[in-house]
């Protein structure tokens, strides 16, 4: 499976505080990984919360024994999210610091997906995206609960509020799903930098379109900031094909 990733500091912000790692080599007993991290905090302790919670998942995959993906992926994330918490705590400058997370494997022809927050993963089939992950955001659990609707004016203006983040507690709960995945389908990972300004329909025309992998992430990065990149932009974007034999 081949994969290309990008992130770009944006529009609007003077410091880029998204972190990205994508590798479709094997990386301890997971065939590939892809993570996008979105940190929070004031002056550098969003950019150290990203950089330090990927750096620690890798780290712990690369020492996790052969288990289930889903085992390596949440052992990984909880050590991680324990080790942030403790920095935020020790450290008064980095008090209340934090990172969503979106993390993604394949075995097979199955893909592998966590996520902490609003930073999401989509599957790009027949030229429509869909998203796969839930954002762990104040909108959509009132919009779940029959209390907003979704893409109003008030939905729009309290969209950045999330209700669930790395580092800031010492336990948190990433949810987890599993995808059967079909030759030709695109996995995409992004910050909210991408959605935020750039529609599904797009998404899905731009991941799917006939160029390169390359081509296909820089122009979502450019779509994101000619509408008025307003936030970091991440996006990794891999193309599954159907082992033969």
């Amino acid at each position: 499976m081949e994969s290309y990733a990008l992130t770009d500091i944006g529009m609007a912000r003077s410091m880029n505080q998204d972190f990205v790692f994508a590798t479709s080599e094997k990386i301890g007993p997971l065939e590939n990984l892809f993570l996008v991290a979105d940190g929070m905090g004031g002056h550098r302790a969003g950019d150290y919360a990203s950089r330090f919670l990927i750096q620690h998942i890798i780290a712990g995959v690369k020492a996790s024994e052969k288990r289930p993906p889903v085992s390596v992926l949440e052992r990984a994330i909880r050590q991680g999210n324990r080790e942030l918490y403790r920095e935020a705590v020790e450290k008064e400058e980095l008090s209340g610091m934090g990172t969503t997370l979106v993390a993604a494997t394949t075995e097979g022809n199955t893909l592998y997906v966590s996520n902490i927050g609003d930073s999401r993963l989509y599957l790009i089939r027949g030229k429509k995206a869909y998203q796969v992950t839930k954002d762990h955001s104040y909108v959509e659990e009132m919009v779940a609960a029959g209390r907003m609707v979704r893409g109003s004016e008030e939905y729009l203006s309290q969209k950045n509020i999330i209700t669930r983040a790395a580092g800031m507690t010492e336990r948190v709960e990433a949810d987890f799903f599993e995808v059967d995945l079909a030759d030709g389908d695109r996995i995409l990972l992004c910050s909210d930098g991408l959605t935020n300004m750039v529609d599904n329909e797009t998404i899905a025309a731009v991941s799917s379109a006939p160029e390169s992998l390359r081509g296909r992430v820089e122009k979502l990065v450019a779509k994101a900031n000619e509408n008025g990149g307003r936030d970091n932009i991440t996006v990794i974007l891999a193309d599954y094909k159907e082992e033969v034999g």
